[in-house]
């Protein structure tokens, strides 16, 4: 058993350690629902003066703001769309990688060292994962966080542009989630805005971080806990999808908290004297069994679902140790804490029956995800801006070979936006994020971008077939240019960054309180993943993608974009 989670409250300026993770800023004053000091009086006057000088001596009306934003937007956005080579380059070399959860060395490695030769300043190890890392840039207020994962899925290695399956090494993990692309976007995006920020001297701090095995919802809740949103005023975090859009309010879908529980009995010979054994098997067997009979009764909107992670060594020796590892997922909080409480009591109930005992640890955990309305109001005017990519007739023939594979509707890539996704009129339920946790520290949102084709299963190798193609290469510019553009409007509208903290406060937190399902001593799980990666990495080396030799990862493949002639026949 854990113990009780913590209570959490969230710093205010005044009780944030000076030292903390994050760096030297103290927290946006924009914010602070605290009296006035002159402290904080100077800051906003220097910061006023500021942008005072930005503005080049003119009157500084909402007009002013206004244009200077439009063009700087405008300028941003054509700097984006110039590095649309460099940034295919990343997703193509990320996708190469295809590494698992906790073991994302090739990835964090290169992308951190972009990010480093540009300036900026990159903090390694965070919250005790070695593939964690966070960099920053810039100065002063606002600080701006920008975030997605880079892990991939196990036996989802898959060749790109290909309709059916064809692995690039049999068995091997792959990117049949995407997760090869948002780093590079934001990588991007924030390179668009580093060159305009020292230009203009706009003040403000941008920080980057990779959401490391999210698959495991392994590492955001440790990064909340251990303070690296302490002093962030907006946090944009991006995934994969197959349209551009955002949402605000609470997101359909679940949170969950993933948990392994061990059972210690006593090894026997299983033939010569059997009754000397107490089977740990036995009491993981009796726990799924009294789970699934008790999944009967909760209701439709949870999930919950389990894999036997150790079984024993072999079938004449009595198992002395077995491991079963649960997802428990629900639409709130206090549903999930329900559910991970039944099953404790399951599982004493499992060791009661065979005379073992049971212990258990948490894996990864994430809140449901509630996103902010005006952030996400303001990038949704940018994605109208923006709009989705020109697709060429070759990407609609992949992607509509893709859906003909898997048995979806040959429908094609989206043509038409999406409408700003607001909360649905009833509760949805489904996957889950660990951004949920982040979302209940700072005001954040999930910008979707359509790097993916619509229709497909998620986490599967026909996820990753688009995502070292012109589908995602498309995808990832038009969602950093819409990036680019959000980040732009926070740094020169110091109301927006304030409007957002209101809703925070007013809205979202008024009647919820968040609290850590992960308590101080608990570690994230980075022995997870360790002996899949250990035996393919070798066999995937080979394939690593070298841009030095090659115009893309197709070209390295050999592969004729698009390859239909299998589909065809």
């Amino acid at each position: 058993m854990i113990p009780t989670p913590a209570q959490y409250t969230r710093p205010t300026p005044q009780n944030r350690s000076p030292d903390n993770h994050t760096g030297q800023s103290s927290g946006s004053q924009l914010r602070s629902t605290a009296a006035v000091t002159p402290d904080i009086q100077l800051s906003v006057i220097v910061t006023l003066l500021m942008m005072m000088a930005y503005f080049a001596g003119s009157p500084v009306t909402a007009q002013s703001f206004s244009s200077k934003t439009g063009q700087l937007k405008s300028e941003v956005a054509e700097k984006v769309q110039q590095n649309h080579k460099q940034t295919s380059i990343m997703v193509d070399k990320v996708f190469s990688f295809a590494e698992l959860g906790f073991h994302e060395k090739e990835t964090s490695a290169y992308l951190s060292s972009i990010l480093e030769e540009h300036g900026f300043d990159v903090e390694y190890g965070i919250s005790g994962v070695e593939t964690a890392w966070l960099a920053r840039w810039g100065s002063g207020e606002p600080v701006i966080a920008l975030g997605s994962d880079i892990d991939g899925i196990p036996k989802a290695s898959q060749k790109p542009g290909v309709p059916w399956h064809d692995p690039i090494v049999e068995g091997a993990p792959g990117h049949g989630e995407g997760h090869n692309s948002g780093v590079p976007l934001n990588i991007t995006a924030a390179l668009a805005v580093k060159e305009v920020m020292e230009r203009e001297n706009i003040p403000g701090t941008l920080i980057l971080w990779p959401g490391v095995a999210e698959e495991q919802l392994g590492t955001k809740a440790y990064y909340t806990r251990d303070g690296y949103f302490d002093d962030v005023d907006i946090t944009i975090f991006t995934h994969v999808s197959s349209n551009l859009s955002v949402t605000w309010g609470d997101a359909p879908g679940t949170g969950l908290i993933s948990v392994e529980y061990t059972f210690e009995g006593e090894a026997a010979h299983s033939g010569g004297s059997p009754w000397r054994g107490r089977s740990a098997l036995d009491a993981v067997m009796l726990m799924e069994t009294g789970w699934n009979y008790r999944r009967e009764h909760i209701h439709p909107l949870t999930r919950s679902h389990s894999i036997v992670t150790e079984g024993g060594d072999q079938p004449n020796v009595v198992p002395s140790r077995a491991s079963i590892w649960y997802f428990f997922r629900d639409i709130t909080y206090e549903g999930i804490m329900d559910l991970y409480e039944t099953a404790n009591r399951t599982a004493e109930g499992a060791a009661l029956m065979t005379d073992t005992e049971v212990s258990s640890r948490i894996l990864g955990s994430a809140w449901p995800r509630h996103f902010n309305k005006v952030v996400a109001e303001t990038m949704y005017n940018n994605i109208e801006t923006v709009g989705l990519p020109e697709w060429s007739e070759d990407d609609q023939a992949l992607a509509r070979a893709v859906q003909a594979s898997v048995g979806s509707s040959q429908n094609g890539l989206a043509t038409k936006l999406s409408d700003l996704g607001s909360p649905p009129s009833s509760p949805i339920s489904g996957g889950s994020d660990d951004i949920g946790d982040v979302s209940w520290k700072v005001p954040t949102v999930t910008l979707r971008y359509p790097s993916n084709i619509p229709g497909l299963p998620g986490h599967h190798w026909s996820n990753a077939v688009s995502m070292a193609t012109p589908i995602a290469h498309k995808g990832v510019t038009a969602g950093a240019q819409v990036a680019a553009m959000t980040i732009i409007d926070f740094l020169t509208n110091p109301e927006l960054v304030e409007q957002a903290w209101d809703y925070y406060h007013d809205v979202q937190t008024a009647e919820v309180t968040y609290t850590p399902m992960i308590s101080e001593e608990d570690k994230p799980a980075t022995h997870l993943n360790t002996q899949i990666m250990e035996e393919y990495r070798p066999l995937l080396e080979p394939y690593y993608f070298d841009e030095t030799r090659y115009d893309s990862y197709l070209e390295q493949l050999g592969i004729t974009y698009p390859a239909l002639e299998q589909a065809e026949r």
